[in-house]
């Protein structure tokens, strides 16, 4: 194991930090200062695991953090390289005891780093390129249609690219679903958010969400576009907010929704947030709030729904010859939202044969970008991974998060899909395209 080298005195000198080029640095020294460096993060964190380096760690990274706050100018390139191999997946954050907020932290100091440290000319190409085409399914589709066709020739691409490579090839491009359903319903009106990456990836997943919250007697419209997680992870706070305030227009234009959900659990946790990204916007802070008090994902909304006394259609049933299932928790979902049981639960509820991995609370390796800006790390979580997984001798995987299903998809051997593709078969629907078409079920 590697040391950071430095002294673990929790305290922060709150004065210095003040002063540091980061406009949030007196919640930066609050956050830091909580911190009581007991290490009992150190197990839950993937590259401490892999790397069993303490500056891969969240101890460490706090540490080098509160260094790089009180340091005048740009960070140090070695500091930088440890932050950026941080997944944000907040394993560490379920695991400690004294209620850090690494999460918050670290999107602080990603902020930083982005407006003070010039980047290598291949790492500002790989983040433009990423930050360009990732968010808009108009740039996206053709851009992995030309590096699907590309695909015989990616040794001969630079290593940055050929994950696009990769991911080209796991979801060739399916159908869009209808953009509303459920019109002449009066119950809930739902707001389904369209997202981004997961119109050109899996669009099969809002084709079902949609088919399923009708039977429930939902009016559900798809509004919006990209929720702003990915700027936001990569720094890029402006951009970031730029989509949540688009979002929050194209709500606001809906004519308003009860409740707006979310398919991907890493979308669904960025709404909930809107209200503290835009705290600083006067002018869309309240609509901010009220769109994040109305948010959920959809496996939790799909909890209450069914739930709800009396039920608005017959309980899911798993057809005959459905294969056991094993649950892929992604990190969005049970450390940020704190709501892991619930995809197994709502499955195992509808007679399915649901199987949990060893290691569950490890991350993938997909974190949104970081598969693409970490390829090396992000390939050995995702090993790590499908080995726990077929451990199970479940035939099939269920991820509530398009970035899972496309870092888990490229295993030849396993369906990779999303709960509501099951639960949507399970209740009339369509047999998921990922386990095959034979035996369609209405």
């Amino acid at each position: 194991m590697t040391g950071i080298g430095t002294s673990t005195d929790p305290g922060v000198d709150l004065v210095a930090l003040a002063g540091a080029p980061d406009g949030a640095a007196a919640e930066a020294a609050r956050i830091l200062r909580s911190c009581v460096h007991c290490g009992l993060c150190l197990p839950a964190c993937p590259t401490y695991l892999l790397l069993g380096d303490e500056r891969d760690s969240p101890r460490g990274r706090i540490q080098l953090m509160g260094e790089m706050f009180r340091r005048p100018g740009p960070p140090l390139a070695a500091t930088v390289r440890h932050l950026d191999r941080c997944l944000s997946c907040l394993s560490c954050a379920t695991a400690c005891p004294s209620g850090v907020d690494y999460g918050r932290l670290i999107d602080r100091a990603r902020a930083h780093i982005f407006r003070t440290y010039r980047r290598p000319a291949m790492e500002r190409l790989a983040r433009g390129l990423i930050a360009w085409a990732t968010p808009r399914p108009a740039r996206l589709a053709p851009a992995l249609a030309l590096a699907r066709r590309a695909a015989p020739l990616q040794r001969l691409l630079p290593r940055r690219l050929r994950p696009f490579i990769a991911m080209a090839a796991a979801r060739p491009p399916a159908a869009a679903p209808t953009a509303e359903t459920g019109a002449g319903a009066k119950g809930m009106k739902v707001a389904l958010l369209a997202g981004c990456a997961q119109q050109v990836l899996a669009p099969q997943v809002e084709a079902a969400a949609l088919r399923l919250l009708a039977r429930l007697g939902c009016r559900v419209r798809i509004v919006g576009g990209c929720c702003g997680a990915l700027h936001l992870h990569m720094g890029d706070g402006g951009r970031a907010a730029a989509a949540c305030r688009a979002n929050l227009a194209a709500f606001q234009a809906g004519g308003g929704f009860d409740v707006i959900v979310a398919s991907a659990s890493a979308c669904a946790g960025q709404l909930k947030g809107y209200g503290e990204l835009l705290a600083g916007d006067h002018s869309w802070h309240r609509q901010a709030q009220q769109a994040a008090s109305r948010a959920r994902d959809l496996c939790e909304l799909l909890g209450e729904l069914l739930a709800a006394p009396p039920p608005k259609a017959p309980a899911p049933a798993a057809p005959a010859g459905a294969p056991a299932i094993a649950s892929h928790l992604p990190c969005s979902l049970q450390h940020g939202q704190r709501l892991g049981a619930l995809p197994g639960h709502l499955l195992r509820q509808a007679g399915f044969d649901v199987r949990e991995p060893a290691e569950g609370h490890i991350c993938c390796g997909a974190a949104g970008a970081y598969s693409l800006l970490q390829p090396a790390l992000a390939e050995k979580l995702r090993r790590r991974k499908l080995a726990h997984i077929r451990a199970t001798g479940a035939g099939a995987v269920a991820a509530a998060n398009v970035g899972c299903m496309a870092q888990l998809a490229r295993a030849p051997d396993l369906a990779v899909l999303h709960p509501v593709e099951l639960l949507d078969w399970a209740s009339g629907g369509p047999r998921p395209v990922a386990l095959g078409q034979a035996g369609a079920n209405g």
